[in-house]
């Protein structure tokens, strides 16, 4: 009885196993409609790569899957035109320079929000996040009047600056913040004689680092994707970003659909080199600072 009760454990264990791993016909709807979601999300960006090596007559007349072998005409094209690798240089500089400066500002307001307590804090709060419900267009002809006043128009302190100050991050951060970091390890700082700027830097700051990741992606890719507050501040054409200039190879100079798309796709080349790496930062940003305790 032992022995046979003994054979029979495994093969049930065999067979809850196989019931398992065995398809249903909603696992099949499900793979089928995920796959389906893919393909969607994929064909365009593959598109916009095939077509980014056909000419303007080609891409005009017929649909096609296969490259084509017109990528180096298309470039020396766009090079005559427009100086594409000043733009992508422009992007990236006002991109990583936004980003550090708007986490590293937006940090340091978490804190201030996050562990210290004065009077109308949570009412300066409450200001701060209906500021978010504003949309940035409104902003933008304020913002070309100060920057008139100041002497800062056409230049790259116009972009950089008002990125500093981004509520979503302060929000963000400040959620983490108190999931996450207790305050007796603050407190054991300032007994230990450390200055604010001290413990900040040197004990929360690389506690946020998780916060920070993720959201740091965020802010590059909006920055990168900045396309109408360069176009209203900035004049001179060597120092308009990359969407800008690729917007003006189809404005002033006719539409040629593979200049267009090989602009396109230099342009979107870093977001999806970001993604590809961070991936796993992004989805798990959506969990940070959800759960408290």
């Amino acid at each position: 009885m032992q022995t046979a009760k003994s054979i029979e454990q495994p093969n049930a264990a065999i067979q809850q196993y196989a019931s398992t791993k065995q398809l249903t016909i909603g696992k099949v709807i499900i793979y089928l409609f995920l796959t389906g979601l893919a393909v969607i999300c994929i064909v365009p960006f593959y598109l916009m790569i095939i077509y980014s090596t056909h000419n303007n007559a080609t891409i005009a007349s017929t649909f096609t899957f296969l490259p084509g072998p017109f990528v180096a005409d298309n470039y020396l094209n766009m090079a005559s035109k427009i100086n594409i690798w000043r733009g992508f240089a422009n992007s990236l500089f006002i991109a990583g320079t936004s980003t550090v400066l708007s986490l590293y500002i937006g940090s340091l307001t978490a804190y201030g929000f996050a562990k210290f307590k004065f009077k109308g804090r949570t009412w300066l709060f409450m200001f701060l996040l209906a500021t978010m419900m504003v949309p940035g267009q409104l902003a933008l002809i304020g913002m070309y009047r100060l920057f008139s006043t100041l002497g800062l128009l056409d230049s790259y302190a116009a972009i950089i600056l008002p990125a500093a100050a981004n509520a979503f991050n302060v929000f963000f951060i400040k959620q983490f913040m108190e999931s996450s970091i207790p305050d007796e390890i603050i407190e054991s700082a300032r007994v230990d004689s450390a200055g604010e700027f001290r413990t900040f830097n040197q004990i929360v700051l690389p506690i946020l680092g998780p916060a920070i990741s993720a959201l740091g992606i965020f802010t590059f890719i909006g920055s990168w994707n900045n396309f109408l507050t360069p176009l209203v501040l900035f004049f001179s054409l060597d120092k308009y970003p990359l969407p800008v200039l690729v917007a003006l190879v189809q404005g002033y100079y006719g539409m040629d659909y593979g200049l267009l798309y090989l602009g396109v796709a230099i342009s979107i080349l870093p977001i999806i080199i970001v993604f590809a790496i961070f991936s796993r930062q992004i989805i798990g940003s959506v969990a940070l600072g959800a759960v408290k305790g």
